[in-house]
């Protein structure tokens, strides 16, 4: 997220702009080469710049140390998405779904981004994981490989993600349910014929049960951006926020980065509900037996905090009949996640073949069944 929309990165040697180098700590001009080195500020820095904010003041408006910020957006009329982009930078196309934008200049008040995750990961690299990925698709349309092997530009983008910390107890009471069984007798018919026979039947016998639990959790990702559907956004897993550097508008250079517009409020009530569905597991299994039964689960939250982070996406967005779909890469690890199109003609023609083996395999076992004779060479 650019502090300011002038921010330049001028080459000492050409002029040129400088563009960050993923893998790197510099800053490097495509022209002459030259590089810079981006000065991250120590130890002390970083352990201020992943220094939590606490969560009841943040969902007040009322957090310390002024961490908001003014910023100029491009918003997509197609998918809503706000982009930011550096002085250097212009775009003709969201890279979130391929529609054409133009430069607004809407202001809008943001919480600071305290910390990203460096691009690892070159444009080739990313490339290289889609063009794989794409390959292991089946009925996708040719054109859809065709199109990432001609070597249109991926976009790399800093999508917004909002991490929360808790220490939770919970109190439950349900009932334990243990599996025995009863043998009984009962009465088949075998080749017209009744007989008798034993057999073992499972029931359940439930015990009330109640007690308490306990899980800290540490940065619960959730995704802030409503551009990209949830679940790709998940699926980009596992993030290693151990390679977490301060926010330095140098690491954007050459590249977007996207405004969240998931509001804290909403960010931390998705990832209430994630946190729920581990602590009722934990109940469950502190229950045990084979089977349980919750009828009440009463939560306390305490320490709560979060932090406003960004994280390296490599993005490409396809149409296909009218309609976008979007594949994203990793920038850290080069796990890819995508929409994939369905090509109607080769799913047509897998049918079709199907059903004429299928009628080859009936045709040699029994051709009467299709009312046909029996070649000379079956007799």
């Amino acid at each position: 997220m650019p502090e300011k929309p002038d921010l330049q990165w001028p080459c000492a040697q050409c002029g040129a702009q400088l563009r960050y180098a993923p893998g790197q700590t510099e800053l490097e001009c495509v022209h002459c080469g030259h590089h810079q080195t981006i000065q991250t500020g120590g130890s002390r820095r970083q352990a201020r710049a992943l220094q939590e904010h606490d969560l009841t003041a943040g969902l007040r408006d009322d957090l310390p140390g002024s961490p908001m910020t003014e910023v100029r957006t491009t918003t997509c009329t197609n998918c809503g998405a706000q982009v930011e982009f550096d002085g250097a930078l212009h775009a003709s196309e969201c890279p979130f779904c391929a529609s054409p934008v133009v430069l607004d200049t809407g202001a809008h008040r943001l919480i600071k981004p305290q910390a990203l995750v460096p691009f690892a990961l070159t444009e080739a690299q990313a490339r290289k994981e889609m063009i794989s990925w794409m390959g292991s698709l089946w009925f996708a349309p040719s054109t859809l490989l065709e199109y990432a092997r001609k070597g249109r530009a991926m976009n790399g983008l800093y999508v917004p993600f909002w991490t929360f910390d808790a220490e939770t107890a919970s109190r439950y009471s349900g009932e334990r349910g243990d599996y025995y069984y009863e043998t009984r007798t009962v009465t088949v018919r075998v080749n017209g014929k009744s007989e008798r026979r034993t057999e073992q039947v499972r029931k359940t016998r439930w015990s009330p049960a109640s007690g308490r639990v306990a899980r800290d959790f540490n940065d619960e990702l959730v995704m802030g951006s409503n551009s990209l559907p949830q679940r790709l956004g998940d699926d980009l897993t596992p993030w290693d926020l151990g390679a977490l550097q301060p926010y330095d508008p140098a690491f954007l250079a050459g590249f977007q980065a996207e405004g969240y517009t998931v509001a804290l409020v909403d960010a931390d009530h998705t990832a209430k509900e994630r946190m729920a569905r581990v602590i009722e597991d934990d109940a469950r299994r502190d229950i045990g037996g084979d089977e349980q039964r919750l009828s009440s689960l009463d939560t306390d939250y305490t320490g709560e905090t979060f932090k406003h982070i960004l994280l390296p996406i490599w993005m490409a967005a396809y149409k296909y009949n009218g309609k976008s779909y979007r594949f994203l890469v990793n920038g850290q690890t080069g796990e890819v996640q995508g929409e994939r199109p369905w090509s109607i003609w080769k799913i047509g023609f897998a049918v079709a073949l199907v059903a004429v083996i299928a009628l080859a395999a009936i045709y040699l076992n029994d051709p009467q069944t299709l009312g046909l004779p029996t070649p000379d060479w079956l007799n």
